[in-house]
């Protein structure tokens, strides 16, 4: 066992046998105040045991009989996963007639010729031991009618009668389970999985039913091709007969299988920790529910309570413990176990007699500040047994505070809703019991709100004008604001053309790209006020079309008046291209530290041919001007003389110099070091100093070469420290530095947030509140506090899925926050960890929180099927995301004529448990709208549309209406989708019925990911395609849709390619002999298609023609286009192609 904690180790890397250490295990912690136990923790080796041999013989087997391959895999800890698969490792295809049975058989519910083959394999994998066992491959041979004849006809003389009997369809027989009738037991909680596995010729189609009720929607799945019924988390209320009916278009059969639900105990009422002060009385209660119903029983310090040690304070009454003027050798941990013959619960409560004086766990004197008309949360953290009543006053002699204005918490916080001015002051909080009482002040300050007032306006500028926009600001005077300009919602642009002023935000020589909006944001501790403008940018007027240009180079440079510090520079300028020279910029070279690369040194105005420069120390100066007008900048002139300047002593320090500890106990000391010409002189070095702040410590020193960084080793965690660095050369010391603040490294922090509170505002936003750490534990720079919350399971569904925890900080010292875009009807969890430099500290317990219920959103689909004279067929689907227990479902529809003007309106309410539903008495030939959405206590969610047309009355010819003329759109469809793939393509092909000149495209991903569909456009109407570059031995998903029909899609198909096989043969397309035998049955086809052309143009109307045009079928001629009536022939069509 491990030291100093109660986590039992059993290690059997070292030779150990696993099975010495099977059995039950029992943890006891203990301590003078009682006994705490564990459940029973229970451990068994596990095994993945080899398969028994077998002699397997060959299965041969008629073309349409049945056939069932038993798997029968070894018993093994935990059972293995079964799958069937072929010498090649490759999955063998399933379908409603071949399927793998839940135990593990291989059932065929009729064999076909492409059954036949020897490698039939099942497979047992064993997760936990990471083994897969192996069963000799089977072989199955079908014998098709053909070859039945066949043989029989060799065998027999040409006078004998013979012949197998054809392929005969047969009814359907349940090959598993047997027998009309069987029964299943499941616990309560568990996933019920019912199978029906037929034998029939058709193959079968299995459907469920459950006797006298529904099958429990948002639970109920069908896997295995509907074979099998799967219901996740049964309850008592899913006991019942359930029935699989096989059919056929022969007939059916059916078997009833009787569930029962048992249930392992569960709680009703778990017992909780009770803190009783002596004298007080109590009770604890232990309640728990199961099938059979289990029994309860009590145990005192892991003892049985009868042969406990007696306790007059304790009196035992079935689930319910009552404690009775306690004392404080009452205190004692309590075991309830409830169990029946599925299970048992087992919990631990501690009984704690327990006498304390009240305790005020809030600092005093704490400071609150709060915005005016906000709301104020002033904190009183107390402790105490008997449980302290706190009472709030304010000021000196103030009275207790009552009232509605008011709000008073259970963990003691006083609540004012509304902060007004005169709510500012001291308030004391009063916390009092039998055995004491004690008080804490806190203090409320009340801050003015920040406020503009004058907001930026609405602004139309020229190009390359100037525009300003103002916000002026009024605030608290305590309170620091800061002004943040955004465009588009984004930072301004790194451009000196922004000037950002104390009051206004101005914009130079304005852009198109400046188009946009300008938002002002002022922010201080407290709260936070912004707003927007527009800027527009319009074209300026037209000017004469003068020729402007950069201005030509300077030239001419001369050195004057050299001096150890400084020298005169001047030059002569260039043409200024019809724009005067605004500046010049006058650049230096180093060539002894940066030969090559010119600086900044300074610049003078247009008016200025001489300028006097300051010089540094140990540089080999080299100068050049560039002239600047409005157009841009010259290129610059050519480089002065050259200019060597005497060595110095540094001038100045390193800038920028910090101490920020890299670990929790070392102190990094960083700064910039001095360029090349500021070194001076030779021999560049480094003093660094450093002593701890506040202590009476002399400084350390040490010198270092020419580096920008050194590490001070052994320091306390985060504390300040005084640092200077001082440059030296080979001629001496810079002047004296001057000192910063830094602090040795940071560490995480120790403790987590407290008293983390949650308030649910609706179904999709919550507030939370806790306790801010002390500043002590923090260890390193506060930066804020995260709270990390997650969604734990959805109400309605009682699904688990994926955890996503979302995390969102706050900055600063902050002990609340919004948690925005909660699902509605839902249950969450979270936690708050404090953040300084360093990470984060321990996250504080998880609070859980559910959100209440919200409105639906839309059915997930609304299908419109089986057009009849007077009827339509509706089906739809749930909501993706109820948000809460769906009461029912509401239908609105109207016809629409032939205007498309609307009808009247009807309403129908349809209960929540239905999922399709037959509109009768229609008119026929009628185009009708659907509005359908769902409902929830809380109210309507948003609605799903759809259209349909009735179909023509059953003479097939439509009744004309006024303003007839034009055949409705008929509803489509895209069915029987078929692939046959093979190794890189695969052809797809569909039947389509709907409106005629359809354009069709294929859209197709690999099965199981996530990446978009790629598309691929059919050329014409046809109905097949040919995909072609797909990867060898990979699964596709395939659908086919029709472009301008927005959402309309065929189903779903899946096929896979075959797999890759290297090839031997020539690519008989890059052979010669076959290029030259194309190329000549080219030329001749050409030669036969120019004979053609030549005799029908000698040759006028062919006589058939003539025959059709004069014989045609006067029941399929069209009538005349302008009498307002449809044509036979079309007519003809629109039924033919309608989707009944």
């Amino acid at each position: 066992m491990k030291p100093n904690s109660g986590t039992l180790v059993i290690n059997i890397m070292n030779g150990g046998k696993a099975e010495a250490y099977e059995g039950v295990y029992q943890c006891t912690a203990r301590n003078e105040r009682g006994a705490a136990i564990s459940n029973n923790i229970v451990i068994r080796p596990s095994r993945s045991p080899l398969w028994t041999k077998e002699k397997l013989e060959p299965n041969h087997v008629r073309e349409g009989d049945s056939l069932v391959l038993h798997c029968r895999p070894p018993v093994g800890l935990p059972p293995p996963i079964i799958f069937w698969m072929d010498n090649a490792f490759q999955r063998l295809p399933q379908s409603e007639r071949v399927s793998q049975g839940l135990n593990g058989d291989l059932y065929f519910s009729n064999v076909q010729p492409e059954d036949t083959r020897e490698d039939y394999i099942c497979y047992a994998r064993f997760n936990h031991t990471q083994t897969i066992q192996q069963k000799q491959p089977i072989s199955v041979k079908v014998f098709s009618m053909d070859s039945l004849n066949d043989t029989i006809a060799a065998n027999l003389s040409d006078t004998d009668i013979y012949g197998a009997k054809p392929v005969t369809e047969r009814q359907p027989v349940l090959l598993t389970p047997t027998g009309s009738t069987s029964t299943k037991v499941e616990l309560r909680g568990n996933v019920l999985l019912l199978e029906c596995i037929a034998a029939g010729l058709p193959t079968p189609v299995i459907r469920w039913i459950k006797e006298g009720g529904e099958l429990p929607a948002n639970r109920t799945f069908f896997e295995n091709f509907k074979k099998t019924l799967k219901i996740i988390d049964v309850s008592e209320a899913d006991s019942g007969n359930y029935k699989c009916i096989a059919r056929n278009t022969l007939g059916s059969v059916h078997h009833v299988i009787s569930v029962t639900v048992k249930a392992a105990p569960y709680w009703i009422t778990a017992p909780r920790n009770l803190v009783l002060s002596p004298g007080e009385d109590g009770t604890l209660i232990c309640r728990a529910n199961g099938n059979p119903k289990p029994s309860i029983s009590w145990l005192a310090n892991g003892v049985p309570i009868a042969i406990a040690p007696e306790d007059p304070s304790r009196k035992v009454d079935g689930d319910t413990i009552i404690f009775s003027h306690v004392q404080e050798r009452s205190s004692a941990v309590y075991q309830c176990n409830a169990s029946n013959e599925y299970g048992y619960l087992l919990a631990n409560a501690f009984v704690n007699v327990l006498a304390e004086p009240p305790r005020i766990l809030t600092p005093a004197n704490k400071l609150y500040q709060v915005i005016a008309d906000s709301p104020a949360l002033l904190d009183c953290a107390y402790f105490g047994s008997p449980k302290p009543e706190i009472e709030w006053f304010k000021g000196v002699k103030g009275s207790i505070l009552r009232g509605n204005e008011y709000i008073f918490h259970d963990n003691g916080t006083l609540e004012i809703p509304v902060a007004q001015k005169n709510s500012a002051g001291t308030y004391t909080c009063v916390a009092r019991n039998e055995l004491g009482k004690i008080q804490n002040d806190v203090q409320l300050e009340i801050k003015d709100p920040t406020m503009i007032i004058k907001q930026p306006e609405y602004k139309v500028i020229q190009r390359y004008g100037q525009v300003s926009f103002e916000c002026i600001i009024k605030h608290d005077s305590t309170l620091l604001p800061t002004v943040t300009w955004l465009k588009d919602n984004d930072e301004l642009p790194d451009d000196e053309r922004f000037l950002v002023g104390k009051d206004n935000l101005t914009i130079m020589n304005v852009t198109d790209k400046d188009d946009g909006t300008y938002t002002c944001i002022v922010n201080t501790t407290l709260d936070s006020v912004s707003a927007s403008a527009v800027l527009t940018v319009v074209a300026a007027p037209p000017t004469p079309a003068i020729i402007y240009a950069r201005p030509n180079p300077p030239f001419d440079l001369e050195l004057t008046g050299q001096l150890e510090r400084s020298i005169d520079l001047s030059w002569i300028p260039g043409d200024e291209n019809n724009s005067p020279i605004t500046n010049f910029v006058i650049e230096y070279e180093d060539a002894l530290h940066e030969p090559g690369v010119w600086h900044y040194q300074t610049e003078v105005p247009g008016t200025q041919t001489t300028v006097q420069l300051k010089l540094s120390p140990y540089v080999n100066y080299s100068f050049r001007v560039i002239a600047v007008n409005k157009i841009g900048r010259s290129q610059p002139s050519e480089p002065s003389e050259q200019y060597l300047t005497k060595s110095a002593s540094p001038d100045e320090n390193p800038a920028n110099v910090q101490g920020i500890g890299s670990e929790p106990d070392n102190l990094v000391i960083t700064w910039e070091p001095l360029k090349g010409f500021q070194s001076n002189g030779p021999g560049l070095q480094y003093k660094v100093s450093w002593r701890q702040k506040d202590v009476d410590d002399e400084w350390t020193s040490v010198i270092v070469a020419n580096v920008s960084k050194y590490i001070v080793s052994g320091t306390p965690t985060f504390v300040p420290y005084e640092v200077k660095v001082q440059a030296l050369n080979d001629l001496g010391y810079a002047p004296e530095p001057s000192e910063v603040i830094g602090h040795s490294g940071e560490d995480l922090p120790m403790v987590a947030p407290g008293n983390v509170q949650v308030h649910v505002i609706n179904s999709t936003l919550a507030k939370v509140h806790w306790d801010p750490v002390p500043l002590k534990t923090v260890r390193g720079h506060l930066q804020g506090y995260k709270v990390y919350y997650w969604k734990v399971q959805s109400l309605s569904r009682r699904s688990r899925r994926h955890i996503e925890k979302k995390i969102l900080t706050f900055r600063g010292n902050k002990t609340f926050g919004m948690l925005p875009g909660l699902e509605p009807y839902s249950s969450y969890k979270l936690n708050v960890r404090v953040v300084n430099g360093k990470g984060e500290g321990p996250a504080s317990p998880d609070k859980v929180f559910k959100t209440p219920e919200g409105v639906p959103s839309s059915p997930s689909f609304l299908k419109i099927t089986n057009p009849t004279l007077d009827s339509l067929t509706l089906e739809w689907g749930s909501p993706t995301h109820p948000n809460g227990v769906l009461t029912s479902y509401t239908l609105k529809f109207q016809p629409i004529n032939n205007t498309h003007e609307l009808g009247p309106l009807v309403e129908i309410r349809i209960p929540a448990n239905e999922s399709s539903l037959i509109l009768k008495n229609l008119n026929y030939s009628t185009r009708y709208k659907f509005y359908f959405n769902a409902q929830t206590s809380v109210g309507s969610g948003s609605q799903i549309t759809e259209e349909a047309v009735t179909i023509m009355d059953e003479a097939g010819i439509l009744r004309p209406a006024v303003g007839a003329g034009k055949v409705q759109p008929l509803y489509p469809r895209i069915r029987n989708v078929t692939t046959a793939a093979a190794e890189t393509y695969a052809n797809i092909s569909w039947e389509y019925e709907g409106p005629d000149h359809a354009n069709f495209y294929v859209e197709y991903r690999v099965a199981g990911s996530k990446e978009d569909w790629k598309k691929e456009i059919v050329n014409g109407s046809r109905s097949f395609f040919v995909l072609k570059g797909l990867t060898p031995g990979t699964a596709y998903k395939v659908r086919v849709g029709a472009e301008g029909l927005s959402g309309f899609r065929s189903s779903e198909d899946v096929f896979e390619t075959g797999p890759a096989m290297a090839s031997r043969q020539v690519d008989i397309a890059t052979q010669g002999w076959f290029i030259g035998l194309m190329c000549a049955v080219a030329l001749l086809i050409l030669i036969l298609l120019i004979v053609c052309f030549i005799r029908r143009n000698k040759g006028g109307k062919y006589p058939v023609k003539e025959k059709e045009d004069a014989h045609a079928d006067p029941e399929i001629q069209p009538m005349k286009e302008d009498d307002g009536t449809f044509g036979e022939y079309r007519l003809f069509s629109f039924v033919s192609s309608a989707p009944f």
